[in-house]
């Protein structure tokens, strides 16, 4: 479950950010006051009212009815960061961080045993059996 729900919000994630950076154009068509197409990135269809007062021949004829609305939302530009921009404490807490982080993902057989280089001491007596301690 913990899974799922991580990937659902990492796509919704993944889409606030597209949609975030990209910019919009909406385009809309209104005749007599209706809308009657919208359009995103692209031009909105008309009705065909302009059609139909072309084909009339009269150049004295305007259409008042119909009318075209756009508008464009821009997306953010400035997404770069760089070094330079942090502070000098967060310079030092992100190379720490990540050093930290990358040190998680060291393989076990390359973990370094700390004790490995000191011979084990030397028995000279069972202390169990001399004490009589066994487990049972």
């Amino acid at each position: 479950m913990k899974q799922v729900l991580h990937q659902i919000f990492t796509f919704v994630m993944a889409i606030l950010v597209l949609a975030s950076t990209i910019s919009w154009t909406v385009d809309k068509h209104f005749c007599m006051g209706r809308i009657m197409d919208i359009s995103f990135f692209a031009h909105a269809e008309d009705c065909g009212m302009e059609a139909a007062i072309a084909l009339m021949d009269d150049e004295n004829i305007q259409n008042p009815c119909c009318e075209d609305e756009s508008f464009t939302i821009k997306g953010q530009n400035d997404l770069k960061l760089s070094w330079s921009d942090l502070d000098l404490d967060h310079q030092f807490f992100l190379v720490a961080f990540a050093q930290s982080y990358i040190e998680l993902f060291v393989p076990l057989d390359q973990l370094p045993v700390p004790n490995e280089k000191y011979p084990p001491p030397i028995l000279v007596k069972d202390i169990h059996v001399l004490d009589q301690v066994f487990l049972i």
